[in-house]
């Protein structure tokens, strides 16, 4: 791997990694237009690696939340009387984060060899947009219910619970079908539970740190020599710190979006690229492996 590509790479892995559009599926797609072998151990390796660098934007820009959650969670542990919301939401992504953690070890081989094809990500991108448009508009109906007075409105993050996160943490576990995304797969559960889209994207950010951080570590770690004799630690490095800066810009654009915006133009996205994808495949310009 030149130094070209994974500069633009790690744009791609930093644009996408949160938005609902699945930075794997997208980074397949531009693997395998470089020529690189997408079902080998280092580019595997490489892809979920420079999400570190993502996932380090993210944990920059929610630091004061998430030492907030720590403290109260360590201080719920020692003395009940401190047992206050944050510590209930401390449980809620630990809880969350638990289910894929088991999952993708449990599959790993599955999910890094037969769910590389972009047949997957292709047919992932386009099915999963039904889902995150159903889900979109559940929370839209709800919300204009309330606003009628003939129903409950959405959720904010003070009112999840332990269960919420549990539920929003198992629909995490799809996202490990490259094409779906993570935070998309995180974002419709969310939705469907009634919690309004600006906490549905915070807390997706809040379980993918966990899941995405061990998911990294354990690759690099794994395929240490794959990575140096293959794509190399130093375009790998460089990767990961383009993510780093392009993901923290991608964050505070998001969640300033979905403030007064609905999905739906993920959702036309997400089905446009899934459409390329499978005319690119039909008529032979690329292979799905």
């Amino acid at each position: 791997m030149n130094w070209i590509e994974a500069i633009v790479l790690g744009i791609v892995e930093g644009v996408t990694e949160f938005l609902p559009v699945s930075s794997t599926g997208h980074l397949t797609i531009v693997e395998k237009l470089f020529g690189l072998d997408i079902a080998s151990r280092d580019v595997t390796a490489f892809t979920a690696i420079i999400q570190i660098g993502a996932i380090v934007a993210a944990i920059v820009y929610f630091w004061k939340d998430i030492v907030r959650l720590v403290v109260a969670w360590f201080s719920g542990l020692a003395n009940k009387a401190k047992r206050s919301t944050d510590y209930r939401l401390g449980w809620a992504v630990i809880v969350g984060s638990l289910p894929i953690g088991f999952v993708g070890l449990a599959l790993q081989n599955v999910i890094e060899g037969p769910l590389r094809s972009l047949w997957v990500v292709a047919g992932a991108l386009i099915l999963w947009s039904g889902v995150l448009f159903a889900a979109d508009l559940f929370a839209s109906r709800r919300h204009a219910a309330a606003l009628r007075g003939s129903g409950p409105g959405l959720r904010q993050e003070k009112d999840l619970t332990v269960l919420d996160g549990l539920i929003i943490g198992l629909c995490q576990c799809i996202a490990l079908v490259p094409g779906v995304s993570r935070s998309g797969a995180t974002i419709s559960a969310a939705l469907f539970r009634g919690i309004d889209r600006t906490t549905a994207t915070r807390w997706s950010f809040f379980l993918g740190i966990p899941a995405l951080t061990a998911s990294g570590v354990l690759q690099a770690v794994s395929a240490f020599d794959e990575v140096s004799v293959g794509v190399g630690w130093g375009p790998t490095i460089v990767a990961g710190v383009v993510s780093f800066v392009v993901a923290y810009i991608s964050i505070a654009w998001l969640l300033k979006f979905v403030s007064s915006n609905r999905f739906t133009a993920f959702v036309v996205y997400r089905v446009v690229i899934g459409l390329v994808i499978v005319a690119l495949l039909v008529f032979g310009v690329i292979t799905a492996v």
